[in-house]
């Protein structure tokens, strides 16, 4: 198991990412993602700043329909942690369980037909490729 990096042992850099990342989420607790990859401070500052911008900025998507494209993802990459995680996030912003079961059965029916259509090397239909 990874050796985690708790709050009070933290300093520096990791501390300055770890006080940033209690105050934009307005909690105390830091998340074993974080812990994890505080070993190497320049990648955590860079992973947190790009997902504080990417999940919490400006943006046309609804903080909900960010984590339900995180999960999707997460569930298609089969990262566990990722899938736990974002799918508490997206329970707090208003996923009810047959959200769930609805955005499951999609990612789903997305990862049989893109498979079957790399295999088939389905060509792309003029209709579908983007104005030259």
């Amino acid at each position: 198991m990874q050796n985690l990096i708790e709050y009070e042992q933290s300093t520096g850099l990791v501390r300055e990412i770890y006080d940033d990342i209690r105050l934009t989420r307005k909690t105390d607790d830091i998340n074993n993602f974080w812990k994890a990859i505080a070993h190497h401070p320049p990648t955590l500052q860079r992973t947190w700043l790009m997902l504080k911008e990417v999940m919490g900025g400006p943006g046309e998507l609804d903080p909900l329909v960010r984590e339900l494209i995180y999960v999707a993802v997460s569930a298609t990459n089969g990262c566990h942690y990722c899938i736990a995680s974002h799918r508490a996030a997206a329970v707090s912003k208003g996923m009810t369980e047959g959200m769930f079961g609805e955005l499951m059965s999609i990612v789903g029916a997305a990862n049989l037909t893109n498979r079957l259509a790399n295999g088939y090397q389905v060509p792309l239909d003029d209709k579908f490729k983007p104005p030259a």
